[in-house]
């Protein structure tokens, strides 16, 4: 009888003409599932979370943003995404826009992760108001840009182990397959040795990051927002890219172990600028002139952009060095390229990815003693390395060092990697914590890149 009535006064009110007028977004009637909100998405990264689809996290992304063209772009790749021929997504997206972006999100709370991967500058305060509201952060690099977002960060952490929720920054990198295998030798004592304390001159780990501001995304030319290239919203190279860096160097070096901010010591950092013309800005931006912010980083007609930067710090007892470099366009045929070193008392360990290497990334394992040791890599290579990576080979070069092939089907590219990393963090979600390691060592990785902007910054 109670269900007829309520049927009745539902028929009513229909009838009567009746209309909602709460315009607040409603969460997605489905349990135990995640729910993605995507803040003010102005790079391309948050973008490429979504390339693929997740079994664990509902089809409805929530997007809150200022109305512009960065907006817009998100929308475009969503929906070339879902419209491709080749295993289509079905993403659905609930949108406002408007300046009060934040503030609605923070009220209406449609979802329980909030992505974000834009302004640099605005980050953490976006990070500290997600996580005082009680959700989840997935954030692009770097989640600060200066000591000021250092010491908010550390405030953000505290305040998401009181509320149970998560705080994890999309490191990509580690997926990287030479990367991986590099690490993967690293661990190996009968191949690597140990890791040598390394010197100022000569560090026991050192990488290196060549990128490009015009390159294509997506089969499309990437256009970049002019702010880009304002070091007070991007921040400086030095805090930037070198975020993947450190963040590789701790995770090679001291594989599952907490690094304390007390057994780094940064020492020696430079920055230094990259020119572009006038048209060369025009052409990865698409406007006609410079904004007025831009301004003050004018001479002669042409734009220096500091984004670029080189470390050396010590790191438990351990010298390590990381510096980035970016140029305007990438040689026909390249792109953005990585070289990194791991010296060990047995044998180097060499990431390169030159011409020879047909500018793609390509280990070698350079031996120190060379009698008997193509018989030690051989049995490594068949004992553990195939285990990991099935198919890997090696061939000794003329110079003596051998270099590791590695199956294309595990060299998936940059972009895909953004769906490894999501579902390592939704392995996460689901279990309610991160590695005991992770947390500790995000604090640390920020304290790295905001010691060396510091010290560049007096040079």
């Amino acid at each position: 009888m109670k269900n007829k009535i309520a049927f009745l006064l539902l028929l009513l009110s229909i009838a009567c003409g009746e209309k909602k007028t709460d315009t607040k977004m409603v969460e997605a009637k489905t349990t135990n599932r995640v729910k993605l909100m995507t803040l003010d998405p102005g790079h391309f990264h948050a973008a490429l979370v979504q390339k693929k689809m997740y079994p664990q996290v509902d089809s409805t992304i929530y997007l809150f943003a200022p109305d512009g063209l960065e907006v817009k772009d998100f929308l475009n790749k969503i929906n070339s995404y879902n419209s491709r021929e080749e295993s289509p997504t079905a993403w659905k997206v609930e949108k406002y826009l408007g300046d009060d972006y934040l503030e609605k999100m923070i009220a209406d709370k449609p979802g329980n992760v909030m992505i974000v991967a834009g302004k640099n500058s605005k980050k953490i305060d976006y990070v500290l108001e997600a996580v005082k509201a009680g959700l989840n952060v997935y954030a692009d690099k770097p989640l600060v840009i200066n000591p000021e977002g250092f010491k908010k960060l550390q405030q953000a952490f505290d305040i998401a182990e009181k509320n149970g929720v998560l705080i994890y920054d999309i490191m990509t990198e580690r997926f990287e397959s030479t990367t991986l295998m590099q690490k993967t030798f690293s661990a190996l004592p009968d191949v690597f040795g140990e890791l040598v304390d390394g010197t100022p001159e000569e560090p026991a780990i050192s990488k290196e990051s060549v990128h490009h501001f015009f390159k294509y995304v997506s089969g499309q030319p990437l256009v970049r927002p002019a702010w880009f290239f304002d070091v007070n919203e991007e921040g400086e190279g030095i805090v930037d890219v070198t975020t993947h860096l450190v963040d590789l160097v701790q995770w090679e070096a001291f594989p599952n172990q907490i690094i304390d901010t007390n057994n780094i010591e940064m020492v020696k950092a430079k920055r230094w600028p990259t020119v572009l013309t006038t048209d060369e800005f025009q052409k990865v931006t698409g406007l006609d002139g410079y904004p007025e912010y831009l301004k003050k980083d004018i001479k002669d007609d042409k734009l220096n952009v500091f984004c670029n930067g080189e470390m050396v710090y010590k790191i438990n007892g351990k010298h390590a060095k990381v510096s980035v470099i970016w140029n305007y366009q990438a040689p026909e045929g390249t792109g953005d390229t990585h070289y990194s070193i791991m010296r060990g008392t047995k044998s180097d360990l060499i990431i390169k990815q030159g011409k020879e290497e047909g500018y793609k990334p390509t280990l070698y394992v350079v031996p120190h003693q060379k009698d008997g040791f193509e018989e030690v890599l051989n049995k490594a290579i068949a004992d553990k390395i195939t285990r990991q990576f099935q198919g890997t080979t090696m061939e000794r070069m003329e110079d003596g060092s051998y270099k590791i092939n590695i199956p294309d089907t595990f060299k998936i590219g940059h972009e895909a990697h953004f769906g490894q990393v999501t579902e390592n963090y939704l392995k996460y979600m689901e279990a309610g914590e991160l590695p005991q390691w992770e947390v500790p060592n995000m604090i640390s990785k920020y304290y790295t890149t905001t010691k060396a902007y510091e010290l560049a910054k007096k040079n």
